[in-house]
């Protein structure tokens, strides 16, 4: 027995999410082992604040990668484990010996941008093949994400003379 053969969906319409949850799922293995060498390496009057923050973000970023893996498995994939295979479908790009609290913010704005966009592609690409699961977790992912963005600029885009 395969679980396709109980979720009503069309095996060969899901196969392209599936690729693209593949592909998302390097992405975010990047994502976290970049937020892993930030929270090690940040310096500076924000350490406290963005040590910890950095912590939560990692912890995030690993349980969606456990959502995105189970997800391709449900679907019928077999999700890639290994980070030589991540570095050459990965978009995002590996980082280190980022220590300036203002360079971390920028990256991790940079980092999630890319992920918005991927993320608003697999949305699309999941509603046509009508799998309302992959667009519901899309979409969480989505709306914390857009919230973390603006909190992100509006503690580093201060100007207090307006």
């Amino acid at each position: 027995m395969k679980t396709m053969d109980y979720l009503h969906l069309n095996a060969s319409a899901v196969n392209g999410v599936v690729n693209s949850l593949k592909s998302l799922l390097a992405d975010y293995q990047i994502f976290y082992a970049n937020l892993r060498g930030l929270h090690w390496n940040i310096r500076g009057r924000a350490f406290f604040v963005l040590h910890a923050k950095f912590e939560e973000l990692y912890d995030n970023a690993a349980a969606k990668v456990d959502e995105l893996a189970e997800r391709i498995l449900m679907l019928g994939g077999e999700p890639e484990n290994r980070f030589s295979e991540y570095l050459k479908t990965a978009r995002l790009q590996e980082v280190s010996g980022v220590s300036c609290p203002d360079e971390a913010v920028k990256l991790i704005l940079e980092s999630l941008g890319h992920l918005i966009g991927e993320e608003r592609k697999l949305l699309s690409e999941a509603s046509e093949a009508g799998d309302e699961a992959t667009v519901a977790l899309m979409s969480d992912y989505l709306r914390e994400q857009e919230k973390l963005v603006w909190m992100l600029v509006a503690s580093s885009d201060c100007d207090c003379a307006k």
